[in-house]
């Protein structure tokens, strides 16, 4: 396989983590993903890296009718990010702002419900976090996961993905303490462009992932 190709996600994550452990050693780091796609990428850095593994809830605000363009996004604690240089150029109603608020809100609040299956949030306070994904497009997503995640007082928080535009990455080295990328290409049109197996992530893959990382390593 091609250095610029990714199998799948969990070969994405196996390969993140081997530059992570390149680095060094992460005691006491945490591992946060973003769902669905962050999952099975951050499963595997958790499980190299024997860190605990949880989601963090972030989702992109679509512009209507380009649903796959992010207008913004917003994460778990009220925080939304606007891609203002995006709205500058476009006009996009006040309500419709809200509506799509308001529709990617009451699914953040299912997934939250969904996918902890009652587990706590892992403790991040004092803590290196390391925030995963499968890759960043234009980078909304991750930006309003760093801004909600501020509140709750990392002592470092740290990127990691498989794939981004340079200036994206760029863009997040001003916002984290770092960032990690597998692959930055000048000609960047998807994510999904690099993968050669990019299905959806289904919300049971993401269920029996943490369930998988929340055993004792001997119960794996």
């Amino acid at each position: 396989m091609a250095q610029n190709r990714l199998l799948d996600r969990r070969d994405a994550g196996r390969r993140l983590a081997e530059r992570l452990l390149a680095q060094g050693g992460w005691p006491g780091a945490t591992v946060l993903a973003l769902p669905r796609g962050g999952v099975p990428v951050a499963f595997e850095v958790a499980r190299a890296l024997h860190a605990p593994l949880d989601v963090f809830l972030v989702r992109k605000l679509g512009l209507p009718g380009y649903e796959e363009v992010a207008m913004g996004a917003i994460a778990s604690g009220g925080v939304r990010v606007l891609n203002e240089e995006l709205l500058s150029r476009v006009q996009v109603s006040p309500e419709a702002l809200e509506a799509a608020e308001r529709r990617e809100r009451a699914e953040l609040e299912r997934r939250e419900r969904a996918y902890r299956e009652g587990r706590p949030p892992v403790p991040v306070t004092g803590r290196t976090v390391i925030v995963v994904d499968d890759g960043l497009a234009t980078g909304a997503t991750m930006r309003a996961a760093l801004l909600a995640l501020r509140p709750l007082a990392p002592a470092r928080v740290v990127v990691a993905v498989p794939v981004a535009p340079p200036e994206v990455c760029q863009m997040l080295e001003a916002e984290a303490d770092e960032v990690v990328c597998l692959l930055a290409p000048p000609h960047f049109q998807a994510v999904g462009q690099f993968y050669d197996d990019f299905r959806q992530t289904t919300d049971d893959e993401v269920r029996e992932l943490l369930t998988l990382a929340a055993l004792p390593p001997t119960q794996e």
